[in-house]
């Protein structure tokens, strides 16, 4: 039921652009706006009497939602005549619209009531509620405790971390590149094993190669148990950072994802030069497991539920895998 409500913090973050777009538009472009409501009356006065009626309903239903969905195939098989009948006593059709949606309307008080009515969840719930038929709205009041407080965590998980928090998970310890004193500090929770992490890492080299020294960042382990070699490829990074080659070793692994056996991870300990001796003793005695684990377990207390999950100063990015938006938000954090 939740995920009809929202799908993630970058949609909780798009809906909210969305939102703050629409309503500039609206503001600045009032001439623009009557100028179009006139040009509109005239193409409606050019429609069959079928589709002024469909156009009327949709209007006032939405545009997105089941209810005109189903009128524009249900109105073009009636006659001209009934649709001219129809459109002249359409306040009677607009009467019942308007009560059908009163759950809707109703959905939406409670639950920006529970979330604040200036959250970006409040925006995502109007914005979602206008494609839901009256039924659903119906089933949703019945839930409302459920919802909100699903959207209350997640505008908890949204919010940048506090300061101890940003601290707890930049501490030393963990493979990183970039000074310590650097103003702006990324912190990515990562799976070997995880396609988007592949691409994360993509932008991970892009931003190495653009910023330099001037930000510091710290890669954290956080496989996912349904990936059955992430754990072993993580304590294998560690394995290779003990011997000064995790980036190195890092790369190879992201390339060659579906090759993460002990054999595959042996192979790539030659390949870089590694002792593989060594290497070996340090995953047969699973050596970085506790490391692994106590990774995951700042994953958790952040709120990390999948990967790749990226901070920037402590701001949660919405995604991780394009360099543009990552890169514009270091910029900011950087004051450039």
């Amino acid at each position: 039921m939740r995920n009809l409500i929202f799908s993630s913090a970058s949609g909780l973050a798009l809906v909210a652009l969305l939102s703050l777009s629409g309503c500039n538009r609206a503001k600045s472009d009032s001439k623009e706006s009557t100028n179009a409501s006139a040009s509109t009356s005239k193409e409606d006065a050019a429609k069959s009497p079928c589709e002024q009626l469909t156009a009327k309903l949709c209007k006032e239903a939405g545009e997105t939602t089941p209810t005109c969905t189903n009128a524009k195939s249900t109105f073009a098989l009636l006659s001209d005549k009934t649709c001219t009948a129809a459109v002249a006593d359409f306040a009677s059709t607009q009467s019942k619209l308007k009560e059908r949606a009163k759950d809707c309307d109703k959905l939406i008080e409670t639950l920006c009531a529970g979330v604040g009515p200036e959250s970006q969840s409040c925006g995502l719930v109007k914005e979602k509620t206008k494609t839901f038929p009256p039924e659903q709205c119906t089933q949703m009041l019945t839930q409302t405790a459920e919802i909100i407080a699903s959207l209350q965590a997640e505008e908890a998980k949204n919010k940048p971390l506090d300061a101890d928090k940003q601290k707890l998970i930049a501490a030393t310890g963990a493979p990183a590149f970039g000074p310590e004193t650097a103003t702006v500090t990324l912190v990515e929770f990562s799976d070997f094993e995880c396609p988007y992490c592949s691409k994360a890492a993509d932008v991970t080299s892009q931003l190495k190669a653009k910023y330099g020294d001037r930000v510091r960042f710290v890669f954290r382990q956080f496989p996912l148990s349904f990936h059955k070699n992430a754990q072993g490829a993580a304590e294998a990074s560690m394995a290779a950072h003990a011997q000064g080659k995790f980036w190195e070793f890092h790369d190879l692994m992201f390339k060659n994802q579906r090759a993460l056996t002990a054999e595959a991870l042996e192979g790539y300990a030659k390949q870089l030069g590694l002792n593989v001796a060594q290497f070996k003793k340090d995953l047969e005695s699973h050596k970085y497991a506790e490391h692994v684990k106590s990774d995951i377990e700042l994953g958790t207390q952040v709120a990390v539920g999948g990967t790749p999950t990226l901070f920037i100063n402590g701001a949660r990015i919405s995604n991780p895998t394009d360099f543009g938006l990552v890169s514009q938000e270091i910029d900011k954090a950087l004051g450039s």
